[in-house]
Order: C-alpha cells, then structure tokens, then sequence
C-alpha cells in the first residue's frame, strides 16, 4: 500500500475536527468532485460512470474495496488550485488518517487526466488533532475501541507502552468465532506486510557487513533472473523504497496457483518473466513482489535459507519467540483463526492465505515479540545505528517510506514501523524513538479499523 493498505466509528471523526471546503470549480475541480462523489455513494454504477468518464484504468470493485477501508472522504484543504492542477487534502471518515489528492488534467481536454496520484499522508500542521494527557488518551482510545468490539467492528489486541512501561495491553473479541474462545494477549496474530521490516533488516544487516551493496542490481545477486530489465537496472534500494517498478502478487495469478507457491523461488517462477510496471527509480508505487526479491537475495548472498535467516539473525537477538511464517497445515499453538465479510457473515479466511508467510509478508507475531522488535530497533542491537537511522527515515519523494519502514512525522511525533492489511487480518506498529513510545494492534478481522495511529496522533510527546 503506500499508506493506502496501510489504513484502516471514531469517537471524534475526522469531519468533526475539520471542516470541510468547497471543490474549486474547475477542470481539475470537476475531476476531484467526481470522484469523491462516486466513491462516497458506494453506487457501482456512478463509480463506472466516473472511471468511464475519466477513462480511468481502474475498476469499479477496486474503488468500492478502498471505500471499506477509508469510509467516506471529505475535501479538508485545497493545496494547489489552478485550472488543471489541483493537490487536495481529503480526511478519511473510517479514521484519523488523511489522503493527498492530485490531478492534472490535459489543457485541451477536460476529461483527460494526465498526471497525479491519491496517497496516504502525514496531517498538515494546521489540520493537526489536538494532544491529550496520558489518561485522556487511553481513555479516548479503550473507550473507541469498546464501541467498536461492541458493533462488531474490530477484534484484536492492543498494546501501548511509554517510557518502558506498559500502558494498556488488553485484547477484544475472539480467536474462533464459533467456539467462542476469547482472544487473549498473547495469541499470535498474522502480520500481513508487517514482515517487510523483517526482511528489510535482513538486507540491511548484509550491507553493513559488505556483502550487498544499496546499488547493486538484481542481476548482480541473482545472475539468472529472467526479465533483463529488472535485473539490469533496478536497485537493492529500489525494492526496498517501493521505487523499482516490480509489481504485485496478488490478482489473477496469485488465484490460481496459491496453493502452488510454497517457496519464494515459486514466486520467482511465476512472476520473473515480467518487465517493470514503470522506469524503475522514477516514482514510488508498493511492490510486494519488490521485497519477494529481496528475501531471495538474502537467502543467495547469506547461504542460509531466508527462514532460518531471519529466525537466527533477528528473531533470536530481538527475544522474539513466538514470531515466525511456518506453513497453514501447521499446527502453531496460539495462532488465531482470521475473519473475512462474504455476504454480509464474518467467515474464515482460510480459502484467501498464502501456503505461508513469505519475505513480502504474511507471518505472525504477538504483542510482546513486536515490543520486543521495537526496542531492538531503538537500541540498535539489529543494525548499526547509521543504517537503522536511514531505515526509519523517509527515503522517498513523497515522503513515507524509508527502507522496509513506513515513516511518519517529525521531532517527537516521528514514527516507523508498518500496517498490514488483507482478508482477516489487521496490523499496526508505531515507534516514537524520541518520545519513547511503542504503539501495536493487531486485529483478526478486516477491514482494519486505524486504532494505534488513533492513539499515537492523540498522546502527549514527552521526551
């Protein structure tokens, strides 16, 4: 996602701290307009109407798919206003978070987009939401949370610390549904794209010691890959900044062989043949396919299998125990069961998973193993300081992603970490390294309310 799949009602909703502003009344204007229009009324027919208008590449199940998880958008700022080039800021009713909206529009044709994009954002400072005291935010946050386990609307677990101590680490609903066994804190959740951070340190651990270079080309590691373009010019620091041009898994594809892809070379077989989506380098587009490639290059430069790799080297120093990616027909003590909406029922998502998590995502944690990640991080027992700093750091154009970490704002309100999101399950990890803070909720359903970025944007920033 590029902050999109990363994304999750609201005690305070998004509207109610800002008002809305009127679209301006232009080419660009209209396009915005039509679009919000569309996606808020849920109506496929006036979603297609749009896309056909437009002569959008999107189609309408897409949209109706990002309109669960975003709720209904509300214009909150217009950032540039010219004729036919419009940057608005759109606030999300399913959550806190904000989009940053962008169309340029062809000047001899109105309905002709030309350039611009939609993407998650940090809140404008004007826009900010109002800090709370400790109390007031933990109060905000259960008391949220509470209403949702009530509406059926979130289970999961969460747990916040300050300042090494934790705050609150309580969990809400249950592991099976039908047995109606409760989860408890300790159950391990499936991580969804949480494990790129994995796998990212693991890249970053072989760079620091000379065996991968950040400009070193796919064909440099791997001298067999199929798809000369990739191999020749797309960079370790590509794949791990969503900048390559590498393309998804999932679709079509990822369907029909899901139970055929048991090893990351299986995903290479399938997907290798394929040119870039895009001049690799020239913008930032999400690529789980991009971090596929990155744990192959990681088992071919380390000689270790990409599992044992991460068990040994990340796991083990970070005391996480009971994180891991074995295969479904495992039996792990303490994984809990993931629920998807098909028509209109929470049912399993047993038919959606993958044969097992991969370098690109889809393993499992607990709380107290992520708590565990985030200080290794902080204290640099996972990499030396200079390269865990330029990891957590954002090191993309349109500033939100560093490499393998998801990155939000400055001075105290910094934070890294990474959300997952697919069907029945839902993830979110906040480092504050300066306020010293660690935010984790994990959920067992989708689509995945935002409750620890809910958090984080109301805790007070103390040093």
């Amino acid at each position: 996602m590029k902050g999109l799949i990363a994304i999750a009602a609201v005690i305070a909703s998004t509207s109610a701290l800002a008002k809305p502003v009127p679209i301006p009344d232009t080419p660009a204007g209209h396009a915005l307009a039509a679009w919000v229009g569309a996606l808020n009324s849920g109506d496929v027919a006036k979603i297609q109407a749009y896309i056909d208008t437009y002569h959008r590449k999107s189609n309408a199940q897409n949209l109706l798919d990002f309109r669960k998880v975003v709720g209904e958008l509300t214009v909150l700022k217009i950032e540039t206003n010219e004729p036919d080039h419009l940057i608005a800021v759109l606030g999300e009713a399913a959550a806190d978070d904000v989009l940053r909206a962008e169309y340029r529009m062809d000047p001899k044709n109105p309905m002709r987009i030309v350039g611009g994009q939609i993407a998650g954002a940090d809140r404008p400072d004007d826009l900010a939401i109002p800090r709370l005291s400790q109390a007031e935010a933990l109060h905000a946050l259960t008391a949220r949370v509470d209403r949702m386990a009530a509406a059926d609307t979130f289970m999961g677990a969460i747990l916040v610390e300050s300042h090494d101590k934790i705050l609150l680490e309580k969990a809400w609903g249950y592991g099976d549904r039908a047995a109606k066994i409760p989860l408890k804190v300790t159950d391990k959740f499936r991580l969804g794209s949480m494990n790129k951070m994995f796998t990212a340190v693991a890249t970053l651990q072989l760079v620091a010691q000379g065996r991968l270079s950040l400009d070193g080309t796919v064909g440099q590691y791997l001298p067999a890959y199929p798809n000369k373009v990739i191999a020749q010019k797309v960079t370790l620091r590509m794949l791990l900044t969503h900048t390559g041009g590498t393309g998804e898994i999932f679709g079509e594809a990822f369907d029909r062989h899901r139970g055929e892809l048991k090893t990351l070379d299986d995903y290479l077989k399938l997907y290798g043949t394929r040119g870039p989506e895009f001049p690799p380098g020239s913008k930032s587009d999400y690529s789980n396919y991009g971090f596929i490639l990155l744990g192959l290059i990681v088992q071919k430069v380390s000689g270790e299998d990409y599992y044992d790799y991460v068990r040994a080297h990340i796991f083990a120093p970070a005391g996480m125990t009971d994180t891991g990616s074995l295969p479904e027909n495992v039996a792990v003590p303490g994984r809990v069961m993931g629920y998807t909406q098909k028509n209109g029922k929470w049912v399993p998502n047993t038919d959606t998973l993958p044969w097992r998590g991969t370098s690109a995502g889809g393993g499992y944690s607990t709380l107290e193993d992520l708590r565990r990640f985030a200080h290794a991080m902080m204290d640099g027992k996972l990499l030396p300081r200079a390269l865990g700093d330029a990891a957590t750091r954002s090191e993309t154009v349109d500033d939100w992603y560093g490499y393998g970490f998801e990155v939000h704002g400055k001075g105290l309100a910094h934070s890294f970490g990474h959300t997952g999101g697919a069907p029945g399950m839902s993830t979110e990890l906040y480092i504050y390294p300066a306020a010293k803070a660690v935010v984790i909720s994990l959920g067992n359903i989708d689509p995945g309310p935002a409750v620890a970025s809910y958090y984080g944007a109301r805790m007070p920033l103390v040093r």
